[in-house]
This record gives structure tokens, sequence and C-alpha cells, in this order.
């Protein structure tokens, strides 16, 4: 049970601390500014598009700001720095994700040890005593239940986060597309 308790605090941990990050991420959102870098791209200003947004705390800005910076090479260098600004979204899904797949198993471990106990009861002097060996395997299958509460539990955060690092993959992919389609033009 203890791997299994270990297990539950990280991945509230893990929840938690990202559940912190998207909130920051989106008060940082400046969806204007990228409207606005692009409309400086359409307008064949590269410098202005990139002085707009040097400083921004929005991750789509930043990842155009970088980009713009090569204009020639643009989906090379989007890509480039997409994956810069997704890696932040993705940090902690792997521990939520290993997380999901073990603690059914601790749990699994814990039942199976625990049933041997109980069946080691049997070949003992402790025939008579039937609710030992009942309790005992009931006290076994709550390590199984247990497992199961922390992945069921922790499937919640890793879809969410998931879905947000989508939409964030999305929304860089959007702008990347608009401004592609714009110096292909020029």
């Amino acid at each position: 049970m203890w791997p299994i308790l270990v297990a539950s605090i990280v991945a509230l941990t893990v929840a938690l601390e990202r559940a912190l990050f998207l909130l920051l991420e989106s008060s940082r959102r400046n969806p204007r500014q990228v409207r606005d870098m692009i409309v400086w791209v359409e307008r064949g200003d590269i410098p202005a598009a990139i002085k707009l947004g040097a400083n921004s705390t929005d991750f789509v800005a930043r990842a155009l700001v970088e980009a713009l910076k090569y204009p020639r090479a643009f989906p090379e260098a989007m890509l480039a720095a997409a994956s810069v600004e997704l890696r932040r979204f993705s940090r902690g899904l792997g521990v939520l994700d290993t997380l999901i797949t073990l603690s059914p198993l601790l749990g699994l471990l814990g039942t199976v040890t625990g049933m041997i106990g109980s069946f080691g009861m049997l070949g003992g002097a402790e025939l008579g005593a039937p609710s030992a060996i009942t309790g005992g395997i009931a006290e076994a299958l709550l390590a199984t239940a247990f497992g199961l509460g922390v992945a069921i539990t922790a499937l919640l955060p890793f879809n969410y986060l998931n879905s947000c690092e989508e939409k964030a993959r999305l929304a860089l992919q959007d702008a990347a597309t608009q401004i592609e389609l714009l110096l292909r033009n020029k």
C-alpha cells in the first residue's frame, strides 16, 4: 500500500502543478497581439511583427517571433519553435501516464502478496479461524481497489492535460499556417 500512496501523492502533485501552469498560460495569452503580428506580416513588415511580439508572454507570439527571424525557412523554424513551446505543455504527462499504468499493477501485487499470506494460514494451526483467512483476503483486495482508484483518478487530469496540449498545438498550427500562406504570396 505504501507504493500506491506514493503514486497517489506524485499524481496529485503533477496534476496540481500542471493546473497552475495552465492557469498561468491562459492568463498570459494575447490573441490580439498574435492577430496584429499576422497583420504586420500581411503588410510585408516582418521586422515590425517581430518587434511587436518580442517581449510577449503569449506562447504563440513567442513561437512566431522565433520563426519569423528566418522567413525563408519559416516552416522549419516554426516547427522548431513550436516544439519548444509544446514541450512545456507536455511536461508531466509521461509521469501521469506511467502512474496510470503502474498503480493497478501495484494494487495487484499487494493483492497477490496478501493472498499468499492468507493462504499460508491454511497450512498453519489456525484452521479453526476462517474469519482470519477471509479477513486477510478482503484486506489484500483493498490494494487492488486503491491501485485502481489512483489510476482512475489520475486518468482524468491526464486526459484534460492532453486536450490542453492539443489546443495549444492547434493554436500554433493555425497562426503558422496563416503566416506561411502570407509569406508564400510575397
